[in-house]
């Protein structure tokens, strides 16, 4: 499903494996110019959480005229709602994925199942069984991998196109915002290895936001490499490695769930928030 894409994610994964973590503590100041590139990909991000994303006449839909979506899915519940289309501005297959719907007991539950099994070897064959991820994220995938792959390489193939971006915000993790921890370190490291022709993954974090820092660490979990953190508003840092501790990265923020503020999860980012109560 990896043909040259990018990928973006807004506030949240995790991985898990103990070793070859490479933390950081430096950062970097994102330059405003950088900054108000990541506007579309957050309306992206929103988009995914609504049923109108089928017509594209979603609030945030407006930011992004042209764009021309050929599936859609899910119910917001069991199964997190998603879409697949075709961006013709930048010429790229677009997939979005929702987030947690706090509003549904089954999306919660999806959350809560933070036990970490190895992957599917027919959606992720050649990767080693001790590589692992968040039960519960990886069955929300798995319910939609076939059917969103399908619908990737028609629009590939009926454009001659190159460049797949994946979007998401919490749950939808993918190029995030509010990724949450959902990964085992050797994950990590698998990604980095295996999918050179990422050419750019990146996760946005947004100021006290508590939920990329769950999963706990304790428990295993880590981010990628890639964050952009939020501190205020046209004032981002990029962190170097992953859970960078610095202060103004994510996991050096909020140490803890008692220092973290859940309100910050839907946003802003560079102005847009994301969610539901957004559509």
């Amino acid at each position: 499903m990896f043909y040259a894409p990018r990928a973006l994610l807004f506030a949240g994964i995790a991985f898990a494996a103990p070793t070859l973590i490479d933390r950081g503590t430096a950062v970097s100041a994102v330059s405003a110019s950088t900054i108000s590139t990541y506007a579309p990909y957050a309306s992206f991000a929103s988009a995914a959480y609504c049923s109108t994303a089928s017509t594209w006449t979603c609030a945030q839909c407006k930011n992004l005229p042209g764009f021309v979506p050929y599936a859609t899915g899910g119910d917001g519940d069991a199964v997190p709602k998603w879409y697949v289309g075709w961006w013709p501005a930048q010429s790229t297959v677009v997939v979005g994925h929702q987030g947690t719907n706090p509003a549904q007991l089954e999306s919660l539950l999806t959350d809560a199942e933070v036990l970490m099994d190895s992957l599917s070897t027919s959606l992720f064959p050649g990767v080693s069984s001790s590589v692992k991820a968040h039960d519960g994220f990886m069955k929300a995938q798995a319910d939609t991998a076939v059917t969103i792959l399908a619908g990737v390489k028609t629009l590939l193939a009926t454009h001659s196109a190159s460049k797949v971006l994946t979007i998401g915000h919490s749950l939808g993790r993918k190029p995030s915002f509010g990724q949450p921890n959902r990964f085992y370190g050797m994950f990590v490291c698998s990604i980095s290895s295996r999918f050179s022709q990422i050419t750019d993954f990146s996760y946005v974090t947004n100021e006290k936001d508590l939920v990329p820092i769950l999963p706990g660490r304790f428990l295993g979990y880590v981010h990628p490499s890639g964050e952009k953190h939020i501190v205020a508003a046209g004032s981002w840092y990029a962190c170097v490695g992953q859970d960078n501790t610095n202060v103004d990265c994510s996991t050096g923020a909020v140490p803890n769930i008692l220092d973290g503020n859940t309100k910050d999860h839907a946003g802003p980012y560079d102005g847009v928030y994301i969610g539901s109560d957004y559509c």
